[in-house]
Order: C-alpha cells, then structure tokens, then sequence
C-alpha cells in the first residue's frame, strides 16, 4: 500500500518551495486510490480558502464528478483548520488522518486558537462582526426552496 503521507508530504514541500502558500499538503483516497492532492496556494492563488485539504477535495470531487466524497479518507501534514474541518465534514469524508498538530503548526507561526475559540465562544468573537437582518427576502427564499420538486440537499 502506498504511503500516503508521503504524498501528502511531497505535495507540501513542492508547494512550499515554489512559494505557493504554507508547509501543508493533503491527499484524498479512495480504495487505496489517490483522486485528489492538493497543497497550500494561499499565496500564490490570492485566495484565503485555498489550503491543502480544500484543494484535494476540489480535485476529488472533481475528479468522481460529485460533492459526495462518503467512503473517502484525507491524509494531511496537520490537524485541519475549522475551515477544512468543516469541508472534510460537508464533504463526507470519513477519516482524517494528521501528520502534526495545532499546536505544533501554533508553535512555528500557525496559529488557529482564535478560531477555534470564537467558535466555542461566539460572544467572545474579535475577529468579525455579526449582525442578524430579518430581511423578508430571506424567508421568500425559504419558501421558494420549499416549493421546489427536485431539491438536492447541502
């Protein structure tokens, strides 16, 4: 069996040396299949979701042509932030398998206490704003989405 850790490894110093964004790579498997890789292009992409495990899940479902990656495992250098935690989630991945930790990524500059902690404590929150606006279009859309025949959910 492959040693997928290694790839995900790979991807990570390949990204990281050519600039692209932080020392973080990931591969989604399937069957003991590769379908997905991906590393940190942050930087070089100009785009805040674009970490590792995000790219692998772009490239998985892309690849399996579905958002459903159900029966899928991710193999990533580090715990997963609460942004690819949640996309591990949505995407249906059912194993996560980490390479360091939070602490560690905290420990040489990657620290993502302040969102875990704004999650935990909402009111506790500095880093944005967020104001509720019952806005009738809001429930309009409920409505709309109610009425439909075919609704595909998440």
């Amino acid at each position: 069996m492959p040693d997928f850790f290694d790839m995900a490894y790979k991807e990570a110093e390949q990204g990281m040396l050519a600039g692209d964004g932080g020392p973080f790579g990931a591969v989604v498997v399937k069957d003991g299949i590769i379908i997905g890789k991906g590393h940190n292009r942050v930087i070089s992409s100009h785009d805040s979701t674009a970490h590792a495990e995000i790219c692998a899940i772009r490239e998985a479902e892309s690849a399996l042509g579905t958002h459903d990656l159900s029966g899928c495992e991710i193999y990533t250098t580090c715990y997963p932030c609460p942004m690819c935690l949640g996309a591990i989630m949505w995407a249906r991945i059912t194993k996560v398998y980490y390479g360091s930790t939070s602490e560690q990524a905290a420990a040489v500059g990657f620290d993502d206490q302040v969102f875990y902690r704004a999650f935990l404590n909402p009111e506790s929150n500095q880093l944005v704003s967020m104001i509720y606006d019952d806005n009738p279009n809001s429930r309009l859309l409920w409505q709309k989405w109610l009425e439909l025949d075919d609704r595909k959910m998440y």
